[in-house]
């Protein structure tokens, strides 16, 4: 059995899953963003002994790679690379919105186009489109919302919109094919997609993985 922990600190609601030849064995979840640094390690370490494996039992680590939260990312990967450093296990990265529409086509999603989205302060948010066999039909992205974004998908068919960026979305994109839903989130879905990264050999170079933020992180200095 292979087995791969998988992390996801990348928006507001962290999440790991240990999972064998895909399939969750034990999950784990933070709905406090700001505490995901101090929950990761302790919660690694109660699921290992919940479970009764060793690190070292571990074949690999999967990683949200972004985009998300600046520190939540920079959280996420620096424990995976943290991890397959010490253990000498190959590190697997995926991208958040790519997760995130798998949940959406696993769940609720009943054809058309499916857009997560991260919420990205203010009018912006990390997006992308996706068709339900996953392909990208718009690349990952920061947008500024409008009532146009997506108009170009929402003449032809119905897109379904999803995820924290979506709730602020929802009075402005108010054309007929546009669907707001609710989908169910976690690393168990990472887990799918890392077994299937694995078995192809698809691992990320330890020594220049970094999170992908999509846009420059900005902090007020102090006059």
């Amino acid at each position: 059995m292979t087995l791969i922990l998988n992390i996801d600190t990348a928006t507001e609601k962290g999440s790991i899953a240990l999972a064998g030849d895909g399939k969750t064995l034990i999950m784990a979840e933070n709905r406090e963003q700001k505490d995901h640094a101090a929950w990761l390690h302790p919660a690694v370490e109660k699921m290992m002994v919940e479970t009764g494996y060793k690190m070292k039992d571990l074949d690999a680590v999967a990683v949200t790679g972004g985009p998300g939260s600046y520190t939540g990312l920079r959280v996420g990967m620096a424990a995976a690379k943290g991890f397959c450093y010490g253990l000498g296990i190959p590190l697997i990265t995926e991208n958040t919105l790519k997760v995130m529409a798998f949940a959406a086509s696993e769940q609720t999603f009943s054809g058309g186009l499916l857009c997560p989205m991260i919420d990205a302060r203010r009018m912006e948010v990390f997006t992308a489109v996706y068709r339900n066999d996953l392909i990208e039909v718009l690349p990952t992205t920061s947008m500024i919302i409008d009532a146009d974004s997506f108009s170009t998908y929402l003449e032809k068919e119905k897109v379904s919109f999803f995820g924290g960026g979506s709730y602020k979305c929802k009075p402005i994109i108010t054309a007929p094919s546009a669907d707001f839903i609710e989908i169910n989130y976690h690393a168990g879905y990472l887990g799918i997609l890392s077994f299937l990264r694995y078995l192809q050999r698809e691992f990320t170079g330890l020594a220049y993985s970094e999170p992908a933020y999509t846009k420059e992180f900005y902090t007020h200095t102090r006059k």
